[in-house]
């Protein structure tokens, strides 16, 4: 971000995609927010003036009864008290992101001050990547900033399509988004050995790819969740009503063989926390994973697995995680998740590199006050799982073009 911001008005792209407590609209978890503290106080710094741009949720997919949006459920300006506190000065907020009162606000903004524009998704053209709505947006600066890494897998007006109208002099990636592509390039181009990856989740059809992926990148893959149950039925097992995709066994199959070609030790949870129904209040108990009855389903990983696992993870130098070792959500399946927190954290501390996306394991580590213990946390879920599959992100393309 090695531009000049002296006097000039920098568009900043933000991700303030926060959850929101229902009925008072409190954040309850602004890890979003606070990742983009350092870019914006950085152009604050260097005599600019910030115009940040956010979406926040789907609202022309949730309108109200008479088609209109419904501005108070999703409004930005929810945001700006907090906002003002993490960055110690005052917050100016536009009720458009478009048109006279966005052009008004920006045009008396001065040097040193913030404005937050509403909502880019009330408008159709956001999520169309609409080059008009781009084109106009790219109007009310000169400078354009994306820092929104959990939105770079967007091809959106305000992602991708507006970078156009800047040339290589007047955009750049924010320190967020330089930092998870640094840090997902070194996992994927400069793993020191033994590596791990640790995928979990619920489904196969979700993960095959960056299990496909991580085949070239690690020595070991541990895989957890639900979707485990896919490959130990495609191994022959019996597992009960656990979640499986019958049509997903090949593709596990086909995976196994690749990995044992080249090398790559795939481990599967040795034994499950069971229980009677999905539910908090399901009686539980502990079988073999490949071996669980009818009516009964695993929920977490047993206390072998979990030892087997952690073995691996502790000897590793370079580790990823992404998703939950069971339902996370549930206190009585969250200890093999809570584990797998621990184990990676300790592994960080004893010197390896360690990259956590997702969620779930995010939530694992922050509950656990474990989110400063590892390398990186990743604020993108489905961006850097696009990522580390190889995929090319419109946000990223966009910047560099």
């Amino acid at each position: 971000m090695n531009l000049d911001f002296k006097n000039k008005k920098v568009l900043v792209r933000v991700d303030f995609n926060v959850p929101l407590e229902k009925g008072t609209f409190r954040i309850t978890d602004d890890t979003r927010m606070r990742a983009a503290v350092p870019t914006i106080q950085h152009i604050l710094k260097a005599g600019g003036a910030v115009i940040l741009m956010s979406h926040f949720d789907r609202p022309l997919k949730k309108l109200n009864a008479d088609g209109t949006i419904n501005v108070q459920q999703y409004t930005l300006q929810h945001l700006v008290v907090h906002l003002a506190k993490l960055l110690s000065v005052s917050v100016q907020f536009a009720d458009n992101c478009l048109g006279e009162s966005a052009q008004k606000a920006v045009a008396a903004l001065k040097s040193g001050e913030v404005l937050l524009l509403e909502n880019t998704r009330f408008h159709k053209g956001e999520e169309k990547g609409d080059v008009e709505m781009a084109k106009s947006l790219a109007a009310l600066g000169d400078i354009y900033i994306n820092d929104a890494f959990g939105t770079a897998h967007r091809a959106h007006a305000s992602t991708a399509t507006m970078a156009q109208f800047f040339d290589k002099n007047h955009k750049s990636f924010g320190f967020l988004m330089q930092a998870e592509i640094d840090n997902a390039n070194r996992l994927l181009n400069d793993a020191k050995k033994p590596a791990v990856a640790i995928i979990g989740g619920a489904k196969v059809s979700d993960k095959i790819m960056i299990l496909e992926r991580m085949l070239h990148v690690v020595d070991a893959l541990i895989i957890g969740g639900a979707m485990a149950y896919t490959f130990i039925k495609a191994q022959g097992g019996e597992i009960g009503n656990s979640l499986c995709e019958l049509d997903k066994l090949d593709a596990a199959k086909d995976l196994l063989e690749k990995a044992k070609a080249k090398g790559v030790q795939i481990y599967l949870p040795a034994d499950s926390i069971v229980a009677d129904k999905f539910a908090a209040d399901a009686r539980t108990g502990v079988m073999p994973s490949e071996c669980i009855p009818v009516n009964w389903m695993g929920l977490d990983i047993g206390s072998q697995a979990i030892t087997d696992f952690k073995k691996v993870i502790l000897k590793s130098k370079t580790i990823l995680w992404n998703g939950p070792m069971g339902v996370f959500e549930m206190e009585k399946f969250a200890k093999g998740t809570k584990s797998i927190a621990q184990a990676v954290a300790k592994a960080t501390s004893k010197g390896a590199f360690s990259l956590v996306g997702g969620g779930d394991s995010v939530a694992a580590l922050t509950l656990m006050n474990l989110s400063d213990q590892v390398s990186y946390v990743s604020t993108g879920g489905g961006a850097m799982l696009e990522f580390l599959e190889g995929k090319e992100l419109p946000g990223i393309a966009a910047i560099n073009a």
